[in-house]
């Protein structure tokens, strides 16, 4: 493998100032110290009040473009206001990657997937920051949003959450204010290319989590999702604002299940949808996506941690219980060490792969300021350093799922194939 010399790292962006220390209410997350035995989870977040928290295609086939749906007529330039004027469609989305199939021997792109879960817009202004830094970088994410973030508190019994109380949720409900904010980032994220996906609602974990659902508890959840997307003029009052510019329907093609629980059901349920991936693995190996159940499988990944000692999951929460075992606020003395540790990891990942197999990376994320916004920072400079290099493509996981439906069938095969730091002679994989 062909190793970078002395590549140079740009400062990370300025941030605003942290909020205070938000509180996690349960957790479930072991990172592995080796390869042979991964045991992977995830967490429960909870967030104070006063806080934000298809089939490939063969070559003769076509794929309709981008966010123009399988027999829609063409849009007409007017916009549609949906419902109780809480969506609207303004037609296909502008901006997206247009998905090509590789031309015999060329090197797939190095495609790096930044996702955010929960994208609530609180206080420390970092869906703000993101977006601006997908307009720098010109890095398109994905943002996982709660559904429960656009509901008041006071109308939370509208949430009948699968096995649980009306009402209840494992994580805070987001203040007026926030819902506010949040409109507002999601429908600017979306019209500056960025993805909307789901993180569902409550955030349950563990006993009668996700885990727990059934085919048709999954479908309940996702209902209600898209109800309080549907429904947030009715159930806030807000009729001052406008509306989301697109169809919550058509927009959201996948999700993550909270703690990445209950995939084999939630599978089952999201092909009911239409949805084209899912995010909820539990934790891979950097190698090409595979689909499950007819899905693509997009999956946190395993990358050298500590200089390899051993490999870690691709996201900010597993740093943290490494570096601090979950402790929000550890000592400040050993920020610095853990951010450099934490750059480190995500840039062994990625140029293992971008000199090797060019298999995705997917690094997964929370707008959080744990100890001291370190993991933020670390998200900065990485996507300062990558999505910057030659044939890299910095992309939300519906553009990569584009991507991968226009490729065929025997070229992913063979990419599957492939370790992740395997550079191979790309003439016998691309064919």
């Amino acid at each position: 493998m062909r190793q970078p010399s002395g590549r140079r790292r740009r400062a990370p962006a300025t941030r605003p100032p942290a909020n205070p220390r938000p509180r996690i209410a349960a957790y479930l997350v072991v990172a592995s110290l080796a390869l042979a035995s991964l045991t992977a989870g995830y967490l429960t977040l909870g967030r104070p009040d006063r806080t934000a928290p298809t089939a490939s295609v063969g070559p003769g086939d076509t794929l309709n473009a981008p966010g123009q749906a399988s027999g829609e007529p063409k849009w007409d330039g007017r916009t549609r206001v949906l419902g109780d004027g809480s969506t609207s469609y303004t037609g296909p989305q502008q901006g997206r990657l247009k998905a090509v199939p590789l031309k015999p021997g060329e090197k797939p792109p190095q495609f790096v997937v930044f996702s955010w879960d929960g994208a609530l817009a609180g206080d420390d202004e970092l869906f703000t920051h993101y977006r601006e830094m997908s307009a720098k970088y010109d890095a398109h994410m994905t943002f996982f949003l709660t559904g429960i973030y656009l509901l008041p508190k006071n109308k939370a019994n509208l949430y009948k959450p699968p096995q649980h109380a009306a009402g209840s949720a494992a994580i805070s409900y987001a203040t007026d204010d926030h819902i506010r904010t949040t409109l507002d980032e999601l429908g600017k994220a979306w019209q500056e290319g960025n993805e909307i996906g789901t993180h569902f609602n409550g955030h349950f974990c563990g006993k009668k989590g996700g885990g727990d659902w059934s085919v048709a508890e999954w479908k309940s959840e996702i209902d209600q999702f898209f109800s309080f997307v549907q429904k947030w003029k009715t159930n806030t009052g807000y009729t001052d604002l406008a509306p989301l510019p697109f169809d919550i329907r058509k927009e959201v093609t996948g999700g993550r299940a909270p703690c990445l629980e209950g995939q084999a059901n939630l599978l089952k349920a999201a092909k009911s949808y239409g949805w084209r991936y899912d995010a909820s693995s539990a934790g891979d190996f950097q190698i090409w996506p595979e689909k499950k159940n007819g899905i693509w499988d997009f999956p946190l990944q395993m990358v050298p941690y500590e200089g390899g000692k051993y490999q870690g999951l691709s996201m900010d929460f597993n740093f943290l219980y490494n570096q601090s075992k979950g402790e929000t606020d550890g000592p400040a003395a050993d920020h610095a060490r853990w951010q450099r540790e934490t750059v480190d990891a995500y840039k062994a990942g990625f140029d293992r792969v971008y000199y090797g197999s060019r298999a995705p990376l997917f690094i997964g994320n929370h707008f959080e300021e744990w100890n001291g916004g370190i993991y933020m920072k670390a998200v900065d400079e990485v996507m300062a350093a990558v999505c910057v290099q030659e044939d890299v493509k910095c992309v939300s996981f519906k553009e990569l799922a584009d991507w991968l439906d226009v490729q065929t069938p025997a070229t992913l095969e063979r990419l599957r194939g492939l370790d992740p730091a395997q550079s191979p002679d790309w003439s016998t994989v691309v064919k």
